[in-house]
């Protein structure tokens, strides 16, 4: 009898280790951006490195799931497949009202890439309110940016990549796009379809804004608790020695 007992509760411990390391499994999506995010990257990108090494600083198992942008976000949004929430994200007070931002995971330059032959010079957003600037589809841009293209004052011109909007400035189909320059330069040194482009784009010597990445979590008492969790495994890493390393 005793041994029988012995077993049941081995056996119960085990359980309650099982379900114990399935509830610290956090489970997000993200997208293809390189150098910050991908399946392909080391770490799956710079950003990935962060948010895995602070999960795990507090005792988490992180999963990342890779779609196209929009579907990245619409799956964390509904909740499916246990998702959690979503990265990289910049601040948007839209997207505040149905996620949870997390602490800063770190930072990119945000800017235009131009041709090289036909440079733009600009001080303010005014400057180039005549000129149709390419986008990425259901990217967060800068606020005020953003704000003059709802307003119909800043013509763009969507695509689904980056890789198409640097194609149609090399191109000269477009004077400029929006785009990462971290991103652009990761691009035209590593995309084989880029090749050709390589020597008629540089990024612009203004920048739009230095972007903060974020975390965004689900608005609801699991994603409150992770983000929780998460801000205070993000005190006990060291971001900038991770960046380092992804930049060596």
């Amino acid at each position: 009898m005793k041994t029988i007992r012995m077993f049941a509760a081995l056996a119960l411990i085990g359980l309650a280790s099982l379900v114990q390391a399935e509830d610290k499994v956090v489970k997000l999506t993200s997208l293809e951006w390189p150098p910050y995010t991908g399946p392909q990257l080391p770490e799956k990108g710079v950003s990935s490195a962060i948010v895995t090494a602070a999960f795990k600083a507090v005792g988490y198992k992180v999963e990342i799931a890779f779609y196209p942008w929009a579907r990245a976000v619409a799956l964390a949004k509904a909740g499916q497949e246990d998702f959690i929430g979503y990265f990289p994200e910049y601040h948007s007070e839209d997207i505040a009202q149905e996620f949870i931002f997390s602490a800063p995971i770190g930072s990119g330059p945000l800017g235009f890439v131009q041709n090289k032959q036909k440079p733009v010079e600009w001080n303010t957003l005014d400057d180039i309110k005549g000129l149709t600037v390419g986008t990425v589809r259901d990217y967060v841009n800068t606020a005020d940016f953003d704000s003059r293209v709802s307003a119909g004052t800043q013509k763009v011109e969507e695509v689904t990549s980056d890789e198409q909007n640097i194609k149609k400035v090399a191109a000269g189909r477009l004077p400029l796009a929006v785009i990462d320059r971290n991103v652009l330069n990761y691009l035209l040194e590593n995309d084989p379809t880029l090749v050709d482009a390589r020597a008629n784009l540089e990024f612009n010597d203004k920048l739009l804004e230095d972007k903060q990445l974020f975390v965004c979590f689900t608005k609801s008492s699991k994603g409150e608790q992770i983000a929780r969790d998460f801000a205070e495994g993000m005190k006990q890493i060291d971001i900038d020695a991770i960046v380092a390393k992804h930049q060596r």
